[in-house]
């Protein structure tokens, strides 16, 4: 279960900006050419 698309822009409020950066970081480990939901929720 995600943050939903209707609440990405609250991501903020609830994860520190170090969580943010490593769920990107876990994303482009599965994601490494970033084509599956590039910029969706988490920021490119």
């Amino acid at each position: 279960h995600g943050i939903g698309l209707l609440k990405k822009d609250y991501l903020h409020l609830s994860r520190s900006a170090v969580e943010i950066d490593y769920m990107r970081q876990l994303k482009s480990v599965f994601d490494p050419a970033g084509i599956l939901n590039p910029g969706k929720v988490i920021p490119d």
